[in-house]
């Protein structure tokens, strides 16, 4: 192994629930530990690591939340770990390296076994940075809880009731539809593959400059995703049975009003994803879709 005489602090986050997505994580840490870097874990990810005892270590550097400086965030789990390493960075520009637990992801391509020579890459200077965009939500009438950024998608979503709910759109103030289905996403071109892939929307390649919208089991047959610059600003007004629905913000629900009013809009920061210099999009899709592949055997 070459040596450096960089040091680097890496700021560690994981998969708090299962064990065996972190059972790499003694791999990573002698890995950096042998490069002279500087470690810091998530205080909740170092509390599970001593209980699983993946680490037999009491004096590890801790933070909390988003209380950390670093010069990488490594995200040890799959794509959700990596959307919940996202939000504890924040806008803080810190790149985040997806180091994947289980199956191949899109954003978590790195996986354990070639761990290390990333690292090298990293001390070499020899990967990318991509920036990708998040999704901002803001509304009228009630606050959103916890933290109003996507960098998957938002979803507007029925709560508890068999009813569809109506969400009224529009796009720079100018009226598209009402939308009568069980919800709608609008996503970036990162989310594009995860929940709104699942209800008929378009893949789009990352960095593309747009939004999408995508209907949930729509009432009418005619409705179709729809794609816009990410300069828009969406409104969404929404009416329910119930009186109530639900605002997934990368997956973190809160319970909503019915008449109030979402504004949608790109953030004004990025979320930094590293790539290793190898890495391929198309060829991440093509093994994650399966595409070619012969479904005879």
């Amino acid at each position: 192994m070459e040596t450096s005489t960089k040091t680097l602090t890496f700021a560690l986050f994981g998969n708090l629930y299962q064990y065996e997505k972190s059972a790499a994580v003694r791999q990573v840490l002698t890995c950096l530990h042998e490069r002279g870097a500087r470690i810091l874990i998530e205080e909740e990810y170092c509390d599970f690591l001593r209980c699983s005892e993946l680490i037999d270590t009491d004096d590890a550097e801790t933070f909390s939340g988003s209380d950390f400086q670093a010069d990488f965030a490594i995200s040890m789990g799959g794509d959700g770990t990596l959307l919940k390493t996202a939000s504890q960075v924040r806008d803080k520009g810190t790149p985040i390296l997806g180091v994947n637990m289980g199956r191949l992801g899109f954003l978590a391509d790195v996986s354990a076994r070639s761990f290390q020579d990333t690292v090298g890459a990293l001390y070499r200077g020899d990967y990318s940075v991509e920036d990708r965009a998040v999704i901002q939500v803001e509304s009228r009438g009630e606050p959103l809880e916890d933290y109003p950024f996507a960098l998957n998608d938002v979803a507007i979503l029925k709560r508890d009731s068999a009813s569809m709910i109506s969400i009224r759109t529009t796009i720079n103030g100018e009226y598209l539809t009402t939308y009568q289905a069980d919800g709608l996403i609008v996503s970036t071109p990162t989310g594009s593959t995860a929940y709104s892939l699942s209800n008929g929307g378009p893949i789009i390649v990352p960095r593309t400059g747009v939004l999408l919208l995508t209907a949930v089991a729509p009432h009418s047959l005619n409705v179709r995703p729809i794609v816009i610059p990410d300069t828009a600003q969406v409104e969404l007004t929404v009416s329910s049975r119930s009186h109530t629905f639900l605002v997934a913000v990368d997956g973190r629900s809160s319970k909503m009003p019915e008449g109030t009013t979402l504004r949608l809009r790109r953030a004004p920061y990025t979320v930094k994803v590293v790539k290793r210099a190898d890495a391929s999009y198309f060829s991440t899709l093509r093994e994650k879709m399966m595409w070619g592949a012969d479904g005879r055997v």
